[in-house]
């Protein structure tokens, strides 16, 4: 399973996730505590907004512990909004194209999970998608074809409808053909303005997702696993669950697949 972090309030620099905290994302790559693997070196990745409206992007295959140059874009690049990633995989080679986050137009995405016997749903899921969608694959992951399946069903107009439209038909298709019905699904995806996460499982065992304030900036970050043991200071969102972070700050609602209707949750997150 992978290990990733999400940002979104006032400027900050990427090291303050990615290599600074005593348990950063690059320390998880290689000790990582509440996955079933420690180890996290198939690759790794980050996306951040700026200036222009699509995001920036960085990815390689290398162990993120291993790769200098992670340590220096972290320290240099601020932002509003970033997405960072890393990968043990569960399926698709070591290859750059396979290593998240993904990006199509403004928006970007990563995953931590799985879809079984996506060796069978892959082709009928692929077929799924438009032209350009189709076209826009450049990789072999499950996690990839997910994003562009949801962006065919209007990420861009709702996007959590768009997502739990996306698990309830990878659900559907692996029941119609006599599949095993198992979708793990911990996400964060955003559009340069808002940072959506989704964790949700068929079988309730979702990847692990937390919350925490970033108390100088006002903002918030969504990780797979606690910075540091201020155990105070995260709390974990629940399965079943989607986090909206905004201009308005955190909102925990209620996610199922197939259809989505918005519910505030009862999350208190410090701060």
């Amino acid at each position: 399973m992978c290990r990733w972090a999400a940002y979104r309030g006032k400027p900050l620099y990427l090291e303050e996730l990615v290599s600074s905290p005593a348990h950063s994302l690059i320390e998880q790559s290689h000790c990582a505590t509440r996955a079933k693997t420690a180890t996290n070196g198939d690759g790794f990745g980050i996306a951040w907004y700026g200036e222009r409206p699509e995001p920036g992007r960085y990815r390689d295959i290398l162990p993120a512990w291993s790769d200098c140059n992670l340590k220096s874009l972290a320290r240099q690049i601020r932002s509003p909004l970033f997405l960072a990633h890393v990968r043990a995989a569960t399926g698709g080679g070591t290859r750059r194209d396979n290593c998240h986050p993904f990006v199509h137009g403004v928006w970007s995405f990563m995953h931590n999970g799985q879809i079984a016997d996506f060796e069978h749903l892959r082709r009928p899921m692929e077929s799924m998608l438009d032209n350009d969608l189709y076209a826009a694959r450049t990789g072999a992951t499950d996690s990839e074809l997910l994003f562009l399946l949801a962006k065919q069903f209007g990420l861009e107009r709702d996007p959590l409808a768009a997502m739990a439209e996306t698990i309830g038909l990878v659900e559907r298709l692996a029941a119609q053909l006599g599949r095993k019905v198992l979708v793990r699904f911990t996400a964060a995806f955003s559009d340069g303005r808002t940072l959506y996460a989704v964790r949700y499982a068929t079988d309730l065992h979702a990847p692990t997702l937390y919350a925490a304030p970033m108390d100088r900036t006002g903002g918030y970050c969504l990780v797979s696993e606690p910075l540091n043991d201020d155990t105070d200071a995260w709390v974990e969102i629940p399965d079943g669950s989607a986090v909206v972070l905004g201009e308005d700050g955190i909102d925990v609602q209620l996610f199922a697949p197939g259809s989505h209707a918005p519910a505030k949750g009862n999350l208190a997150v410090a701060g």
